[in-house]
């Protein structure tokens, strides 16, 4: 799952960015309100994890500009404010969820989990022989887990995330290799090459289009 963090307090960033990602999320970080706006537009974000006290746009108005262009991106509000009139005040502007500060990051994860299954309608995900399990992250192919490297199960599990989609390139090389920008694009099309004899067998067919992206189809909606 892709979540873009938006915090200024860097100390907490890094300690949410480690545990998430050792938690199978991708995570962007942004610590300036505008910014943050700009990035939620620009990238498909699975669920956003926003701070309310911000540089450069406060948090309830990130909400309320997020809301008025009619955005359904999940957004779990993180703050010290934890008057039951804060956490109204929270909700009514357009966040799915509210928890304060300081939280569990067991809590904190089944509450992201709980909002990308709520905004999507699904328990899992699946195409051909493939199942994406949301709350374990895992990929299994009947009854098995696949078995694949980090990386290129971070690459199937944002295609399947995205059904009949094509996923940009630029968003791929995001979520898979993160926000270094030492990777060169080329990596993604080696993992797709990697990926593609992985899923042999499995009845679904990783296809590229060229100056879009790749999305991952069901063999059995090809044979219709």
């Amino acid at each position: 799952m892709n979540v873009l963090l938006i915090e200024d307090d860097l100390n907490l960033v890094d300690a949410l960015s480690r545990m998430l990602a050792a938690r199978g999320f991708q995570v962007v970080c942004c610590a300036d309100g505008a910014e943050a706006l700009v990035m939620a537009r620009r990238r498909p974000f699975d669920v956003a994890l926003l701070d309310l006290t911000l540089p450069g746009m406060d948090g309830l108005d990130w909400l309320q500009h997020l809301r008025d262009e009619r955005s359904r991106l999940p957004v779990l509000v993180m703050t010290a404010r934890s008057a039951v009139e804060d956490r109204v005040l929270g909700l009514n502007s357009g966040a799915d969820d509210y928890l304060t500060k300081p939280f569990d990051i067991d809590e904190l994860t089944a509450r992201l989990k709980a909002l990308v299954r709520r905004s999507q309608g699904v328990e899992e995900f699946r195409c051909g022989e493939l199942r994406l399990d949301l709350d374990s992250g895992q990929v299994y192919r009947g009854a098995l887990p696949l078995e694949v490297s980090g990386r290129e199960l971070s690459l199937l599990k944002a295609l399947m995330m995205h059904p009949g989609k094509a996923v940009a390139k630029d968003d791929l090389l995001q979520t898979v290799f993160g926000d270094g920008g030492q990777t060169g694009p080329d990596a993604i099309e080696v993992l797709v090459h990697r990926l593609r004899k992985r899923l042999q067998g499995a009845h679904v067919n990783l296809v590229t289009l060229r100056g879009v992206g790749y999305f991952l189809m069901d063999d059995a909606l090809v044979e219709r």
